[in-house]
């Protein structure tokens, strides 16, 4: 069995960040991630622009310089690489973690697809972006239906339904409109929701006045079928042809792991116990970085906060390492 001193699960820029603090004090953690490094913003859609400009999305005091305020998925996936590159940062990639246990000598079992490790720290750092929010309903699972929109190309040409009212459903919308489908944005809600990017709801709402995409509120999806959708609004039964679906209905935290490690987890608000100031949940050890910390309000926390989440763990695990 391997041993480190920590291992962080999750290689996002949150867990990347945490590595980088950990170094500062002398501790090289491992990085162990599931996908590619940053694999939740490599499935962010290809033409994705973030909200927040270069400079909060910087980690490890490295510079990230881009032509505009405001960068794009490919200047993000680019600098997280090169950070990583830079800083030596220990990474083993498409190696998932199945479990992670108490061991007699209060040190940490941590089980994955590729083998056993023992560890005297461990950093949850895995986000939410792998758990999409079902609305378990009939054909849910079919195979024209997606909870991640990646690019409109394919869609040319064909009816599309959009479910859902925030940004990325909007996004989504838009970018099909241009590729050439005929679109249809289903959502429950009575109005947007506020968090829509402010420069974006303008184009949207242009596109629904002049007809060339179709928005229903107050609609709630009953069950997709291989060619149509059906759904309800105010007690009124439809159904429009239908050829994809991307049912963009938001994420949530894998609380199902937090807790088979221990962790304990507000029922209301998914949140998981933790120290404010140490980032250290209710089993001693063990550390949670990154949105993971916001629980089911996936707004609260994002890369310009929770990037700072590694340093407050580090000055914790010094303290111990210095008694």
């Amino acid at each position: 069995m391997q041993y480190e001193d920590c291992i962080i699960v999750g290689g996002g820029p949150c867990g990347l960040a945490a590595a980088i603090s950990l170094q500062n004090i002398g501790i090289n953690p491992l990085v162990i991630e599931k996908g590619n490094i940053v694999h939740a913003l490599y499935h962010f859609p290809t033409h994705q622009t973030f909200f927040s400009t270069s400079d909060r999305l910087e980690i490890g005091g490295v510079p990230f310089l881009t032509e505009n305020r405001k960068p794009t998925r490919n200047q993000a996936l680019a600098y997280y690489r090169g950070v990583a590159k830079l800083k030596e940062l220990r990474v083993n990639t498409f190696e998932q973690v199945f479990e992670v246990r108490q061991t007699e000598q209060s040190h940490f079992c941590v089980k994955t697809s590729k083998g056993d490790y023992e560890a005297k720290f461990v950093i949850i750092a895995t986000g939410y972006y792998d758990h999409p929010n079902y609305m378990n309903i009939p054909g849910e699972n079919l195979p024209k239906v997606s909870h991640y929109f990646k690019e409109a190309h394919p869609y040319f040409n064909t009816d599309v339904v959009v479910i859902g009212g925030k940004n990325s459903s909007v996004d989504a919308a838009i970018e099909l409109n241009k590729a050439g489908a005929r679109v249809t944005v289903l959502y429950r809600g009575n109005e947007f929701s506020n968090h829509i990017k402010p420069w974006v709801l303008p184009e949207f709402l242009s596109l629904v006045k002049n007809n060339k995409v179709t928005m229903v509120f107050n609609a709630h999806v009953k069950e997709i079928t291989e060619h149509s959708v059906i759904y309800e609004v105010n007690g009124e039964t439809k159904e429009i042809k239908n050829d994809f679906v991307f049912a963009m209905t938001g994420y949530h935290p894998d609380h199902n792991f937090l807790k088979q490690i221990g962790v304990t987890i507000d029922k209301e608000t998914g949140r998981p116990a933790y120290n404010e100031k140490t980032m250290e949940t209710n089993v001693r050890g063990i550390f949670i970085a990154g949105v993971i910390a916001a629980g089911n309000n996936a707004n609260e926390i994002f890369i310009e906060n929770g990037r700072f989440h590694g340093d407050m763990i580090a000055k914790e695990i010094q303290s111990r390492l210095d008694q």
